[in-house]
C-alpha cells in the first residue's frame, strides 16, 4: 500500500458515475482517431519520482510507437477530480492505479473490457499477474504492469549477535519477536527494542493489509468463493480465528510488536525498523533503497516468509494500466498497455534506484537480475511467483479491508476482548458487505 509511484486508491462513490457510465460508459462510441494524443492520469504525487518515472516510460513509449503521451500525476482529490471528469464523459485513455481498484472503477462503468489479441505481449505476463485484471464476472479490465509481494526483513545483527537463524516456521518467528524484544540485541543495556514492526491502524485498512500476510498463510480467509461469482464470510473458520489469536499474542502476551502499532500506518512503522526500535519487518521491496540509506545494507537482510499452518502465501500487489471508457483513440490505448507490459517497457519501467515505476516484473521472460542485480531484488521476484497472492476482484475490496482492519485493530488494542466473539461479529459485517454489493452466497 505505500509505494514509491502509487500510493493507495479510495472509493469511487458518486451517483454521478453510475449514471453517466455504467448504462452507456462515457462515450463509448467515440469517433476513433488513431493519431489522436493519449491523456494518461497516475495517482502519484506532482514533481516527485513517480510522475518522473512516468515520464520516462511514456518517452519510450512515444519513440516504440510515435504516438503522443501527455502524464498528469494526480494525488490529492484523485478520485474525485476523475467523477468530475466521468461526469463530463470525458475521461483520460489511460489510468495507472492500484490492482485492487479493479472492481470499483468496473462497477462504475469506467473502463473498456480490453482484448488481450491486441495485446501481444499479454501472452508473456505470469499467471496470478493477469488474473489480477479479470474482475468479478471473468472479463479482463486491467493489465498489471507491476508487481510485489511480502518479505521479511531482519535487522541481521541482531540475529547474529543473538545466534539465532532465519525463522523458517511461526514458533521460530515467534521465538525470534521474543529474544529481539528481551534479550537486548542492540546491547545497549536496556530493554527498548522489540521484535515485530506492524502498521496495524484502521486508516485505510491498513491492520488487515499487514496481516493477510498471516491470515493466508494460516489456511484462513477474509471472505471465501463459493462459486459463480458469490462469496461468504470466513473469519470464524478454525484456520482464520488461529491465525488471528497467534497474531494477536504477539503483541498482547509477548509485547514483542511495537508500542503505539494500533495508531500506526506504515511511514511512523518505517521509522521504527531505520531507528533500531524493531527487528523484523513484513514490507514490500520499496523501502530497500531507503533503509539501505537511512540504515545500511549490511545491517539487514531480507529472506521469504516462514511456512505458516498451510504454506507461506503472502500479499501480493501492484499497479495496473486500466483502459478507460469513451476514448476516441483505442488503438493508441491498446499500444500503450502492449508496451507497459512488455519487455522493453518492463526494463525501462525499473530501471532508477528510486524514481522506477516498475517494483517486479510481471512479464516472465524479464529476469530482474539483468536490471537490478542486487539479489535482495530476485528473492522478492521469487517470493511473489511462489507465493504471491492478490485480494480478490470483487465490486468494492475496500469495506471488506477497511471492515477487518477494525476488529484486528481492536483485539490487538484491547486484550481482554474475546476473540471469538468479535470474529464472529465480524462475519456478520462481512456478510453485509457482501450482500450490499451482490455477491453473497446464499
Amino acid at each position: 500500500m505505500n509505494k514509491p509511484w502509487l500510493t493507495g486508491a479510495g472509493i469511487l462513490t458518486s451517483a454521478v458515475l453510475l449514471t453517466g457510465c455504467s448504462s452507456s460508459p462515457a462515450g463509448t462510441q467515440a469517433k476513433q482517431n488513431p493519431d489522436a494524443p493519449l491523456e494518461l492520469w497516475i495517482r502519484t504525487t506532482p514533481g516527485g519520482p513517480g510522475e518522473a518515472a512516468t515520464i520516462k516510460l511514456a518517452g519510450g513509449f512515444e519513440k516504440a510507437t510515435g504516438k503522443k503521451v501527455k502524464v498528469t500525476a494526480i494525488f490529492d482529490d484523485f478520485e474525485t477530480k476523475l467523477q468530475q471528469r466521468a461526469a463530463q464523459k470525458n475521461l483520460p485513455d489511460i489510468v495507472l492505479n492500484d490492482v485492487t481498484q479493479i472492481g470499483t472503477m468496473h462497477s462504475q462503468g469506467l473502463l473498456r473490457e480490453i482484448d488481450l489479441d491486441k495485446i501481444k505481449s499479454s501472452k508473456d505476463i505470469t499467471a496470478q499477474g493477469l488474473a489480477s485484471g479479470k474482475s468479478v464476472d471473468g472479463k479482463q479490465f486491467g493489465l498489471p504492469y507491476s508487481a510485489q509481494a511480502s518479505a521479511l526483513m531482519i535487522r541481521k545483527d541482531w540475529r547474529e549477535k543473538l545466534g539465532l537463524k532465519a525463522p523458517q516456521t511461526w514458533d521460530e518467528f515467534a521465538a525470534m519477536a521474543k529474544a529481539f524484544t528481551a534479550k537486548d540485541p542492540d546491547g545497549n543495556g536496556k530493554q527498548d527494542t522489540y521484535g515485530l514492526a506492524a502498521p496495524l491502524s484502521t486508516k485505510r485498512g491498513y491492520a488487515s493489509w499487514y496481516f493477510s500476510n498471516f491470515l493466508w498463510a494460516a489456511g484462513g480467509d477474509f471472505i471465501t468463493e463459493s462459486g459463480q461469482g458469490k462469496y461468504k464470510p470466513s473469519m470464524t473458520t478454525p484456520e482464520s480465528v488461529k491465525a488471528v489469536q497467534w497474531f494477536r499474542d504477539l503483541g498482547c502476551k509477548d509485547k514483542a510488536i511495537q508500542p503505539g502499532s494500533v495508531t500506526m500506518d506504515t511511514p511512523p512503522t518505517n521509522e521504527t525498523f531505520e531507528a533500531g526500535k524493531t527487528g523484523m519487518y513484513v514490507v514490500g521491496p520499496y523501502l530497500i533503497p531507503r533503509f539501505d540509506k537511512s540504515l545500511g545494507k549490511d545491517k539487514y537482510e531480507v529472506v521469504p516468509m516462514p511456512k505458516g499452518p498451510k504454506d507461506a502465501t503472502v500479499l501480493a500487489e501492484g499497479g495496473s494500466v486500466y483502459l478507460m471508457a469513451g476514448s476516441d483513440n483505442q488503438a493508441g490505448q491498446d499500444a500503450f498497455a502492449d508496451y507497459a507490459v512488455s519487455a522493453e517497457g518492463q526494463k525501462l519501467g525499473m530501471q532508477g534506484t528510486e524514481g522506477y515505476i516498475v517494483q517486479l516484473p510481471v512479464n516472465k521472460t524479464v529476469d530482474i537480475s539483468t536490471v537490478r542485480p542486487d539479489p535482495r531484488w530476485k528473492t522478492y521476484s521469487d517470493i511473489y511467483s511462489a507465493s504471491g497472492r492478490y485480494a480478490p476482484s470483487i465490486p468494492n475490496w475496500t469495506p471488506v479491508r477497511q471492515t477487518t482492519a477494525e476488529t484486528i485493530n481492536a483485539l490487538v488494542a484491547d486484550c481482554g476482548l474475546d476473540t471469538g466473539a468479535k470474529l464472529k461479529e465480524l462475519d456478520a459485517k462481512l456478510k453485509a458487505v457482501l450482500e450490499e454489493q451482490g455477491i453473497a452466497a446464499s
